[in-house]
């Protein structure tokens, strides 16, 4: 008996329905194989992200340096605290590597940032509800010095950790600083910060300065290691370019330093210091007060201008000297003729000298030694009007001098009528800028040959060592011959010597210096002259040694608060007379041998005996330094045909052992030359001049043995005590060795 089959609707629903949801999945998985998406969302993008790691590999900004390659400005090296929330960094729970308890560790790193710890609570909240890997705190996380990270780190707070950041660290403190100004961070992007310059050389060559972060890419396991298969992808960083200046460190704290103290003394609104080699037109230091520290800007005022390059004077009897000049070039200057000092009347105006009485009849030369304001109207007569204002024009006043700096101010030439023609030869209601005073000095240093201040000498890329800007000397073409350059240096020279003048105060211990003083009344607001001997701005422009000057220097000081007793040339001759005399011993400028010194070009004395060169070269005056006590010479510095003057160290190197020079009254200069030519381990600190050694002089060393070198002022030389190294006292020199 047949059955009859039944079919069976159950079953074939069943079937439909797992069928159609295999080939549902089926063609799901087929869509995704070929488009690698899901939801519109790349999957392989999505597991780059999950599993891929990138890390910044930073920039150093850029160095500034000093003349010598002293490091004035740089990257210092400083910690960035950022919390990991995502669950994903703990492979295992005995390791924890997020944040586990928000409260415990908001509440704990507030003891050590400057955020309160419902600030921070939030913070890492925030980032665990929008399922962010870490977090960072501003500001406030940036810049945490090592000791305070070990503090941190030392409360074993899970996820907490650091990234090493940089800061800019300027190493002198209040040096220079409105011309080198400052770079603080600033936020470009979310997370993303940079050193950014806001004033002075960091904001104007911030392009140059800022480099190209590198990047470091590779994959990783849930556990945050290196997968095996994984290669790095390395972008090196470009670093910033180095920026090297004229300006001269130790010649700089000389200048800090005297200026300081006649701040601290004097009080003035204001002071403006310039120092310059003479034969170039390189800035080898500047500063001006108020100042303040880049480091913190704690002492920042509203005056960013740099009062050098960016303000104007009303410059005083410093501009008797280009009036002299022009009258000297065109013939007009008998200094042996005679005029009435006191009073000189044009149309309805009278001008005094700065005593209103005079000294009575007296001639030119004392006239200007006297820095009378009639001699100059008088030279006025005899040349004209409209040929002195050309000189004045063709010493560069009235237009920008063309230094590597922005914002220079030009000036004003006041010659409108004849009295502000008058009022101009002894530098009253004409506005000048100390650089152009500098730059039309130099044409009187020179044998007249004007040469362009500057600043920048050179800007290299360290990334591939080429020069990108490499800075020599501008000469100018100056109104003067070198004859009444000469002549016009020598009177100069008779405002220090003459028992008439009034740079007296301006006279050197150890050198020849001439220069001009100025007392300048100052403008008030409504343009009216400020009247008092408190009120004057007090300025001295000279320059040393006289027969060959090295240095030209600028110094004024606004309103100080002189006593009955002292006169306005006391706080400028101070500054100038410490600096100058630091200076030239500094560089090497022999006191005792100013006016005899000779030049001398050196051969090339490359396999002669040794004792044979030193002889020859100390009979020509020279100071032979030997590493090497026999044999033929096998290097020497300086090199074949160098020009040197007599007191010039020459180093010489030969076979055998040679004790250890004594070193005291060295400058750093020289020091460093010993160094680079010995290859010693010499550690220096201070600036200046050798005032202590580690090592007994005549001991012989060796690449092993330390040798500490302290510099210290020109005064401490001779005066010192022996120094320390690692607790250990070191010997004195017996006397007579």
């Amino acid at each position: 008996m047949n059955k009859k089959v039944r079919f069976q609707w159950g079953a074939f629903l069943l079937f439909l329905l797992y069928g159609g949801l295999f080939f549902l999945l089926l063609g799901r998985f087929i869509y995704i194989q070929v488009t690698g998406e899901v939801n519109g969302e790349v999957l392989q993008q999505r597991a780059e992200e999950k599993y891929s790691r990138a890390q910044v590999l930073e920039a150093h900004r850029g160095t500034i340096q000093d003349r010598n390659g002293n490091v004035l400005a740089e990257d210092t090296l400083t910690y960035k605290l950022y919390a990991v929330v995502s669950e994903e960094a703990t492979a295992h729970a005995y390791d924890p590597r997020h944040v586990l308890d928000v409260e415990e560790t908001a509440t704990r790193l507030s003891e050590h940032l400057d955020l309160p710890k419902e600030e921070i609570a939030t913070r890492l909240q925030d980032g665990i509800t929008n399922e962010r890997y870490q977090v960072e705190f501003g500001a406030e996380g940036r810049n945490i010095s090592h000791q305070e990270m070990k503090a941190i780190e030392a409360l074993n707070l899970p996820g907490i950790n650091f990234e090493k950041d940089l800061k800019r660290l300027y190493t002198n403190g209040r040096f220079a600083s409105h011309l080198i100004g400052f770079a603080i961070k600033e936020d470009v992007e979310e997370n993303k910060t940079r050193l950014v310059g806001k004033m002075g050389l960091e904001r104007i060559y911030d392009e140059i300065l800022t480099g190209t972060p590198g990047r470091v890419e590779y994959k990783t396991d849930r556990g945050g290691m290196l997968l095996p298969s994984s290669e790095k992808l390395i972008t090196e960083p470009l670093h910033g370019a180095d920026v090297k200046l004229t300006n001269d460190r130790t010649i700089q704290n000389f200048l800090e330093e005297a200026v300081s103290d006649v701040q601290e003394q004097y009080e003035p609104e204001k002071i403006t210091a310039l120092v310059v080699k003479a034969d170039s037109g390189e800035i080898l230091a500047m500063t001006q007060r108020p100042t303040f520290d880049p480091n913190t800007r704690e002492g920042l005022t509203t005056n960013w201008l740099n009062e050098s390059v960016e303000n104007t004077i009303e410059p005083g009897s410093t501009m008797k000297i280009f009036t002299l000049a022009a009258a000297i070039e065109e013939g007009k200057w008998d200094p042996n003729a005679w005029y009435k000092s006191g009073s000189y009347k044009l149309l309805d105006r009278t001008i005094y000298d700065h005593n209103v009485v005079g000294w009575g009849s007296i001639t030119y030369l004392e006239g200007f030694q006297r820095s009378s304001n009639v001699s100059m109207a008088y030279l006025l007569e005899k040349l004209g009007d409209e040929t002195f204002i050309n000189y004045i024009k063709e010493f560069g006043f009235g237009e920008k001098t063309g230094i590597d700096l922005p914002n220079e101010a030009t000036g004003i030439i006041s010659d409108r009528y004849p009295i502000n023609r008058l009022t101009t030869t002894y530098g009253q209601g004409t506005t000048v800028t100390p650089l152009q005073l500098i730059q039309g000095m130099t044409a009187i240093a020179n044998e007249g040959t004007m040469y362009q201040p500057y600043i920048i000498d050179e800007i290299v890329d360290p990334n591939t060592g080429e020069k990108l800007l490499n800075h020599e000397p501008v000469s100018k073409e100056s109104p003067i011959s070198a004859a009444t350059a000469n002549q016009v240096k020598d009177i100069l020279a008779s405002t220090v010597t003459s028992e008439k003048g009034t740079a007296q105060k301006f006279k050197l211990d150890s050198y020849t210096s001439a220069g001009k003083t100025g007392t300048a009344q100052i403008p008030d607001s409504n343009g009216n002259y400020l009247w008092g001997r408190q009120l004057f701005l007090y300025s001295f422009l000279g320059m040393a040694p006289v027969e060959d000057p090295e240095l030209i220097v600028y110094v004024a000081v606004h309103k100080p608060k002189i006593e009955a007793t002292e006169v306005g040339s006391d706080p400028t001759s101070y500054i100038f007379n410490y600096v100058t005399e630091n200076s030239l011993k500094y560089m090497n400028i022999s006191p005792d041998e100013t006016v005899e010194r000779q030049r001398i070009e050196l051969e090339d004395y490359a396999g002669q005996d040794v004792a044979t060169v030193q002889s020859t070269l100390q009979a020509q005056g020279l100071e032979v330094v030997t590493v090497g006590a026999e044999g033929a010479v096998t290097e020497q510095f300086p090199t074949e045909g160098t020009p040197v003057v007599t007191g010039t160290k020459v180093f010489l190197k030969s076979q055998g052992e040679s004790g250890l020079p004594d070193m005291t009254g060295w400058s750093s200069r020289e020091v460093r030359v010993f160094k680079e030519f010995t290859g010693y381990p010499i550690e220096m600190t201070g600036s200046g001049f050798v005032i202590r050694q580690s090592v007994t002089p005549g001991t012989v060393l060796n690449p092993d043995t330390p040798l500490v070198i302290e510099l210290g002022s020109p005064e401490e030389v001779y005066t010192s005590e022996p120094i320390e190294v690692e607790g250990e006292p070191i010997e004195e020199p017996v006397e007579g060795e």
